[in-house]
């Protein structure tokens, strides 16, 4: 049963992530006056999802290796490592987040 529903679950979240590519698509076609055949958009979400696949496997045996059955930003950063613009970018972003928190318990405490 619980296979059953795994399943289920999947092609939920294919479906989502195709029709949110399909849309993407749509909008692109429109501005550059082209057209995107339903072939091009399920190859591209069947690549997408292989991608987000491999991505999750990662983290996760990051996170293992490290003794942790939590994914942590530690485990994004070294999954872009390879990618400079990309963990520049992360990399920022995990910055501006620390600098957030920190800057909105120090008006807690006035």
């Amino acid at each position: 049963m619980a296979d059953n529903q795994d399943d289920e679950m999947r092609e939920r979240l294919k479906a989502a992530l195709w029709f949110a590519i399909g849309k993407m698509v749509d909008e692109e076609s429109l501005q550059r006056n082209r057209n995107a055949t339903p072939q091009f958009i399920a190859a591209l979400t069947d690549m997408v999802w292989h991608q987000i696949e491999n991505v999750a496997t990662d983290l996760e045996s990051f996170s293992r290796h490290a003794g942790r059955t939590t994914v942590t930003t530690d485990d994004v950063l070294l999954l872009a490592r390879r990618n400079q613009d990309l963990y520049s970018i992360i990399k920022d972003s995990i910055d501006q987040e620390k600098a957030a928190k920190v800057k909105g318990k120090g008006k807690g405490r006035s």
